[in-house]
């Protein structure tokens, strides 16, 4: 089987403290305005006093069956086929930003500055020193988890057989097959994209 790295986010730890983006920022040079990591709140939900709230920190979820790939014109937008991970050429890329309108997680960016795309690598060049991402060395609730998930040996494989029965995905219906996993024990899991749930919990839409 072939390796497949990703991202596993064990919500319960998270904090929404946003340091994963600001690790991600000076490490990667992301221009202003733009992030390769998005943290949400899921939440407040129920009825006072039993009310519900969570953070979701979303990166690119490395997708079986990227759409983003589907739509790139020039082929900027692979999927390796030595770890798994999606990358953007940018000697190739056009700046078209099909592949942004495209991905269903947000997770491509436009970089105004370069006039290419831009989106999450777990931080190729870290992961080629034998270091690790950014995002999660800096995650001060220790929350991030990255690596093989296809590697039943992994770290997170591991970790992910240790909370069976508490494993998502996020909501997929064009099928793309996202490759992150996020673990959540001590609230019930919100089956909508957080940005479409923070939507409609502003439009008072919920409930």
């Amino acid at each position: 089987m072939s390796r497949q790295f990703s991202m596993v986010v064990e919500l319960d730890r998270c904090i929404g403290c946003h340091g994963c983006q600001v690790a991600c920022k000076f490490e990667n040079n992301i221009a202003l305005g733009t992030s390769r990591c998005h943290t949400y709140y899921m939440g407040p939900v129920g009825e006072f006093p039993h009310l519900s709230l969570y953070y979701m920190t979303i990166h690119c979820q490395q997708c079986e069956n990227p759409s983003c790939i589907e739509v790139c014109p020039t082929g900027a937008c692979y999927k390796s086929e030595e770890d798994g991970v999606i990358y953007i050429d940018r000697e190739t890329c056009i700046g078209c930003q099909s592949c942004m309108r495209a991905c269903p997680f947000h997770a491509n960016n436009f970089n105004k500055e370069l006039r290419v795309m831009d989106k999450c690598t777990l931080c190729v060049e870290l992961r080629e020193k034998g270091q690790t991402p950014a995002c999660v060395w800096n995650c001060v609730g220790g929350a991030l988890h990255y690596g093989d998930i296809n590697d039943p040996e992994s770290e997170v494989s591991k970790l992910l057989k240790e909370n069976e029965g508490h494993i998502y995905t996020l909501k997929d219906d064009n099928d793309n097959k996202p490759s992150g996993r996020f673990i959540l024990k001590k609230h019930e899991w919100i089956d909508m994209l957080p940005f479409e749930f923070e939507e409609a919990l502003r439009g008072g839409k919920l409930g």
